[in-house]
């Protein structure tokens, strides 16, 4: 009887020997054409592959691998689940790319280069149970912001996202992401990290996020005035948030700290000019502390499965968060800016009567 199971065991591991060797052999041979004659076709984009194997056990590994200009990695590689294919359902489990560059561009419309993707036909479902991205790099080219375009990069971009094994039914998956933020001369100007779980089953959440020691001046054609009147030369901005949700409901923790801001000297202003006030381009000038430093701290409450947030709400929110910080001052710094504030008002009023006498 062990003579007969040991001939069983043997002959199993020889076919299945035979199957891998065979397989090996034909995704040498085809699957590189294959995999891009797929691709070209969904996708509409010229695809390059350098050479597609598989391994031992049973593992798919593409390497130098280009789609168009859009998306290049050095190698991807993946594990087949054979009970999934058994289902009926494409499983993925150990998804890793490796130094995969991404290059997304916005035309003075506002329209990104996306693909479109062949829509006959309904696309076959894909369940990855982990993934890993080592050294990628995200490109970003905006040419409505200006008309050569603000680029901004994402580097050394590095994420692992992982489904709890057990129970098998689970959708609890845990997370980590960190990036640093370039500018187009690829100096560092920032940094991103974010780590923690969702378990989508119950819609419980447990993350952090934070954003550290962002230079916000290179964003300058974003915000344009909007912080201050006055022109900034530097400054620099740390956030630091908190998610937590449980059944659905979702707590977004915020701690908005700018610092470090510089402005340029002012310029003098022009007899006939009508001096220049503007209540939400002096908010930046009215909540900072002495030292120049903003620190907002607040709360956003929304939906784990369908997050909204108004813009109404998020003034609201804000501006709340800024009068208490106001409020944490010292008095004479208050009074010397409401001060301030009424005076710019007073050069207004008696600036647009001396037009109207003019104009008499």
């Amino acid at each position: 009887m062990a003579i007969m199971i040991r001939k069983i065991i043997i002959g199993i591991l020889l076919v299945a020997a035979i199957f891998f060797v065979v397989a090996s052999v034909f995704v040498a041979i085809y699957g590189k054409k294959i995999v891009q004659e797929q691709i070209e076709q969904n996708l509409k984009l010229k695809t390059n592959i350098g050479s597609i194997r598989l391994n031992l056990p049973i593992k798919v590994v593409i390497n130098k691998i280009q789609l168009g200009e859009l998306f290049k990695a050095e190698q991807i590689s993946f594990s087949p689940d054979i009970l999934g294919l058994v289902a009926g359902k494409i499983v993925l489990a150990d998804l890793r790319v490796v130094q995969p560059v991404i290059n997304l561009e916005q035309s003075a419309e506002g329209k990104l280069n996306l693909l479109e993707l062949n829509k006959q036909g309904k696309p076959p479902a894909i369940y990855i149970t982990s993934i890993e991205i080592q050294n990628g790099r995200f490109n970003f080219l905006d040419r409505k912001v200006t008309p050569d375009g603000l680029l901004v990069m994402l580097d050394k971009i590095n994420i692992t996202v992982s489904k709890v094994m057990f129970p098998p039914t689970s959708l609890n998956v845990k997370f980590k992401a960190r990036a640093e933020i370039l500018n187009q001369d690829a100096k560092q100007i920032g940094q991103l990290v974010s780590s923690g779980w969702v378990d989508f089953r119950p819609k419980n959440m447990d993350a952090t996020f934070e954003l550290k020691d962002l230079q916000v001046l290179y964003f300058e054609p974003y915000y344009g005035e909007f912080l201050s009147k006055k022109k900034l030369l530097s400054a620099n901005l740390d956030l630091a948030s908190t998610l937590k949700a449980k059944n659905n409901d979702l707590v977004i923790g915020v701690d908005f700290k700018l610092s470090g801001l510089v402005y340029a000297k002012d310029e003098p202003q022009q007899e006939s000019s009508l001096p220049s006030f503007d209540l939400v381009k002096n908010t930046l000038d009215l909540f900072t502390d002495r030292k120049g430093n903003l620190d907002l701290n607040f709360t956003i409450n929304t939906k784990l499965d369908k997050p909204e947030i108004s813009i109404s709400d998020l003034k609201k929110t804000i501006l709340q968060a800024a009068l208490n910080n106001l409020s944490n001052q010292p008095p004479q710094d208050i009074i010397e800016k409401v001060t301030d504030t009424i005076q710019q008002f007073k050069d207004f009023g008696e600036k647009m009567g001396d037009i109207f006498k003019n104009k008499q």
